[in-house]
């Protein structure tokens, strides 16, 4: 147990509902809109994304630890550390760390190889692009994560939106659609938002070691609000989704789920110590879970109606 207690710190196991989540509507979109659920496809594809998003977070604090980010946030008084802190404190080895980090995508590469058998090659395609924008958010020769330019923003609703919801979608019903896509953005840009706020948390050892996020670009204040303006972006999509009958209209209740997180950014100045960005983190994370969570819920007891 303490090992297993050890792997899921070291990989980042309880974010994995924001993996778990856009996988879950994609599954009950095929659901309520076509009639369709396959469970076997449905887990195997569950269990693949799950292990592509763990394999991210390790290959992160991986590339992290070897282009000197770790240890600029550790030196750092500023700053508050967000890796898992086993290779930055020496705590595990770099070459077992590696080892587990990629026993996680070959497991992901299993399953996409297994739903695309039943499904066609499409899956496949997903899952690797999924997998190529894990690796190279940080990994040379690419590093887009580390560029300032918002590549890395883009990747995360690709990511944590567009294609998990559209793949395992695409799984269940061998097809694509609008509705897919509509759906994949609430919790695409809520997620985003998540990966976004979690850079002012260290922003200046980023700068530091050279690392150009888009806070570390922009400067706290103008990040801020491009911040506030994600947030926005989110909830009217998920709007858009219930004007366009992608989302039953009660699941525009999911909207209530921002009221804790635009309180957060009212005690927020222009300028803040790092310690103030953790309850953004937190509420970015529970709006993003809460959000994705009622969504899912109204599309099930959409496909239980019909």
């Amino acid at each position: 147990m303490d090992k297993l207690k050890l792997w899921m710190k070291a990989s980042r196991f309880r974010v994995l509902p924001v993996m778990v989540v856009p996988v879950v509507l994609g599954g009950l979109g095929a659901y309520a809109w076509d009639g369709a659920f396959r469970p076997v496809l449905f887990l195997i594809t569950l269990l693949g994304a799950a292990c592509v998003h763990l394999f991210s977070n390790m290959i992160n604090d991986l590339w992290d630890f070897r282009n000197g980010v770790d240890i600029a946030a550790k030196e750092t008084a500023a700053a508050i550390s967000t890796n898992s802190g086993f290779l930055a404190n020496g705590v595990m080895s770099e070459k077992k760390f590696g080892m587990v980090t990629w026993a996680f995508f070959f497991i992901a590469l299993l399953c996409g190889i297994a739903v695309s058998l039943y499904s066609g090659w499409w899956p496949l395609v997903i899952g690797g692009l999924g997998g190529l924008i894990a690796y190279f958010y940080v990994a040379p020769p690419l590093k887009f994560g580390y560029r300032g330019k918002g590549y890395s923003e883009i990747a995360i609703v690709l990511s944590f939106g567009i294609l998990p919801v559209m793949g395992t979608y695409y799984v269940q019903v061998e097809q694509f659609g609008y509705r897919p896509l509509m759906l994949s953005l609430p919790v695409g840009l809520l997620t985003t938002l998540i990966l976004f706020n979690h850079h002012f948390l260290h922003w200046k050892a980023d700068r530091q070691s050279g690392k150009r996020t888009l806070v570390v670009v922009w400067g706290e204040k103008k990040a801020l609000a491009f911040s506030r303006l994600l947030a926005v972006l989110a909830y009217v999509s998920l709007i858009a989704c219930a004007a366009l009958r992608v989302l039953p209209w009660y699941a525009l209740l999911a909207a209530f789920t921002a009221i804790p997180l635009f309180r957060v950014y009212g005690n927020l100045k222009d300028e803040n110590d790092s310690r103030a960005y953790l309850p953004l983190m937190g509420a970015s994370l529970q709006a993003s879970i809460r959000c994705g969570g009622l969504m899912a819920l109204a599309l099930l007891l959409q496909g239980l109606l019909h």
